[in-house]
């Protein structure tokens, strides 16, 4: 299965569109989410370069903003460029394991493979390996405990096309219904790890 940019853009705006007012665009430059202003009538989730796994880790972001966040730019985040130090280097990775895990249940449910980013080649040195360990133990406890309602519906969308090689309809529909009946995954409604602000 080939994972073209286009198909995710398609399914992506299928089911959140119309409901989120959410669009998947590609970006030239680095990512960054922009809301809904006087000259644009949806929301854009901006991914770097057309790249597969970038546009999946940005709305891995979006999944987990809430209803305020989702109405600033890049959610009122702020971000460390490349070059942190140490401490910077952890704060940036505690904020990034629940995306992360987000992005690597995506990737499955799109039968392709994930690895984390820890973003800092110009600086200290990173344990990659731990940061990992990590995301996936967040992984887990999102499997556990549920996936957020808009990540939910992703999944579903994914699994639909990419591993049922369902038609793009078919996959949407899928991600459709899930937010039309509002059930998550688990049985536990997830609510810790999700921001509400």
């Amino acid at each position: 299965m080939t994972h073209d940019i286009e198909d995710l853009m398609v399914l992506f705006d299928g089911v959140f569109l119309a409901s989120y007012r959410t669009r998947l665009v590609r970006g030239d430059e680095e990512p960054i989410y922009l809301p809904a202003d006087a000259r644009h009538e949806f929301h854009r989730i901006v991914f770097a370069h057309g790249f597969f796994a970038s546009a999946l880790h940005e709305i891995s972001h979006w999944c987990i903003a809430g209803a305020s966040r989702r109405q600033r730019e890049d959610y009122g985040y702020w971000y460390e460029p490349d070059g942190r130090d140490s401490g910077r280097q952890t704060d940036f990775e505690r904020v990034e394991v629940a995306p992360q895990a987000l992005e690597s249940l995506f990737s499955e449910a799109c039968d392709k493979p994930f690895q984390v980013s820890v973003d800092n080649l110009d600086g200290v040195e990173v344990d990659r390996r731990a940061f990992n360990v990590k995301v996936e133990a967040r992984a887990i406890r999102y499997r556990s405990e549920g996936i957020p309602l808009r990540a939910q519906a992703l999944i579903d969308t994914l699994e639909v096309f990419y591993i049922a090689r369902g038609r793009l309809e078919e996959a949407i529909a899928a991600g459709r219904r899930r937010l039309e009946t509002g059930e998550t995954i688990r049985p536990v409604e997830l609510t810790a790890g999700v921001d509400k602000a």
